[in-house]
């Protein structure tokens, strides 16, 4: 019989399992306490608790926990891992430094089925999910290799959050918690590259969070050339979606826009971009690419993304130029776990 990640349950599940077993409500909490604050990584960590309880939580449950394969280290700052999971897989995860404090970018997903053109992770497919732990542990395990606090949060590493919803609402659950990391909703991002049922899904829970949506295009032709999703959830129905979201929950939605020399970033797709979005007060984040190997695409040149945001500030769009960091590095999302792979590594 398999045994129970119990780095995967939230509170309130741990609660359960507590119950469960007629152990004292309080030891849910210590558990909790061990697993996400403390950073235990046996049942034999857990001092406080009776050896008859422990070796219970033995025979039936594992503790998820992550394994550096490999580490880049970029002149600004940025971290980039290679992590290991139980069953031989990788994923990416990344630390990034910013003024404010430290920013781990996260994987939902063992690969990605989602297609994107521009995107090394999905060139793989998509392997398996992610459990809440193993996602959580990315946070964890930057935390500890560095030294430093974590204070933000995106998911926008491998994988599409969305295609993984009850894992990585758990997740946020987890990581939100006062008796763990506790970092909060309003620090974390989220990113999908639009699975419309999904984004109603995350506005019932109004969380507080930021809803990142990859647009990349302001039309239909353009944007399905680059992102197969959107044959399936063409603008007609995001857009609608991404405005009942901001109605649903009084959170401003930012639009991710990568720019791709000779695709999407001509004056005239400037302004159908404004003509879309105009009136939602969202942000669009002017992204340049990072070059993947096998992609048809290169990045705009930076006088061009500066004179696309200025034409887009003047149509009454708020846009800013994300800033580059570990382009000395395997940057681009995916590219570290592919040369793992070709390598015959982690």
């Amino acid at each position: 019989m398999s045994k129970t990640p119990i780095t995967s349950m939230t509170e309130e599940q741990l609660a359960a399992f507590v119950k469960e077993n007629g152990w004292p409500a309080f030891r849910a909490r210590q558990i909790f306490s061990w697993l996400h604050a403390k950073g235990a990584n046996s049942f034999d960590q857990m001092t406080d608790l009776p050896k008859t309880m422990i070796a219970q939580l033995e025979e039936t449950c594992v503790i998820e926990r992550l394994t550096v394969e490999r580490v880049q280290k970029s002149k600004d700052g940025t971290e980039k891992y290679l992590l290991g999971l139980a069953d031989g897989n990788c994923i990416e995860t990344v630390l990034m430094r910013y003024e404010y404090g430290n920013t781990v970018c996260v994987s939902s997903q063992v690969g990605c089925r989602m297609g994107c053109r521009f995107c090394a992770s999905t060139q793989g497919g998509r392997v398996r999910n992610l459990t809440a732990g193993e996602i959580a542990d990315e946070v964890y395990t930057a935390a500890r290799e560095t030294g430093e606090r974590v204070s933000h949060i995106v998911l926008m590493g491998i994988g599409e959050p969305l295609d993984n919803f009850d894992n990585v609402m758990d997740f946020l659950s987890i990581i939100s918690s006062d008796k763990g990391v506790n970092i909060g909703m309003r620090n974390i991002s989220l990113s999908t590259c639009g699975l419309v049922p999904m984004i109603g899904k995350l506005a019932e829970r109004h969380l507080g969070l930021t809803l990142s949506v990859s647009l990349h295009a302001p039309v239909n032709e353009m944007r399905s050339s680059m992102m197969p999703v959107n044959d399936a959830y063409p603008l007609e129905k995001l857009i609608p979606a991404c405005r009942a979201y901001q109605k649903e929950t009084g959170r401003r939605i930012s639009f991710e826009y990568s720019m791709v020399r000779g695709v999407n970033d001509s004056p005239q797709t400037a302004a159908k971009l404004a003509s879309l979005i105009r009136g939602m007060g969202a942000h669009v984040n002017l992204i340049p690419i990072n070059p993947v190997d096998g992609s048809p695409y290169s990045a705009t040149d930076a006088a061009n993304v500066r004179r696309f945001q200025k034409q887009l500030q003047d149509l009454g769009v708020n846009a800013t130029v994300r800033r580059r960091l570990g382009t000395d590095i395997s940057a681009a999302c995916g590219q570290l776990r592919r040369e793992a792979q070709k390598g015959g590594g982690a």
